[in-house]
């Protein structure tokens, strides 16, 4: 066999096992992510609010996406199909990783956040709300509910999904051939 073919699918190979575990890695750090989510806001109390709602939209993505890529990783699936799925992975995280640093930006008061979850709420009597106002918790995006090590959950938001970005990229550079 040829030397250069023999490395080329040596290298495909193995860009395809990094893939695997790239694809494999963001879904199983999402799943993760959520669980934590969900344990702070069903154990702890701690509330989301419609912002921290809007972030979960790319974990509830990551999960059966970084799944299914890693399931057709396995089965043998052309470069063409795996890299668009680790694209669409990369894209999604990347995009919760600038909503999770937006919504630290809005805690910390660098800028204004969303009228409906940081305005002013204004007569409430017309609603209804206020006979019932003692039974629900008004959850504000511009309030830090929790801090660890100086950051709010928004920002270990956006570290996480840097770092899913950051896989899911690692799983396209070694599929390219850029990675060893």
């Amino acid at each position: 066999m040829n030397p250069d073919v023999a490395e080329t699918s040596t290298s495909a190979a193995r860009g395809k096992k990094t893939a695997f575990a790239a694809s494999l890695a963001v879904a199983f750090i999402a799943a993760a992510t959520i669980a934590g989510a969900w344990y702070f806001q069903l154990v702890l109390d701690i509330l989301p609010c419609p912002l921290c709602l809007e972030q979960r939209y790319a974990y509830y993505l990551a999960i059966p996406l970084g799944l299914f890529v890693a399931f057709i990783t396995g089965k043998g699936a052309p470069r063409c199909l795996i890299m668009p799925g680790l694209a669409v992975l990369a894209l999604a995280v990347l995009g919760n990783a600038g909503l999770g640093a937006y919504h630290a930006g809005v805690e910390w008061g660098y800028w204004p956040g969303p009228a409906d979850c940081t305005g002013p709420v204004l007569d409430l009597g017309k609603a209804g709300l206020l006979d019932n106002l003692d039974k629900v918790k008004v959850v504000r995006c511009d309030e830090v509910q929790w801090r660890f090590l100086g950051l709010s959950l928004a920002g270990y938001n956006a570290m996480i999904s840097l770092l899913m970005a950051a896989l899911a990229g690692w799983g396209i550079a070694a599929l390219a051939g850029k990675v060893r």
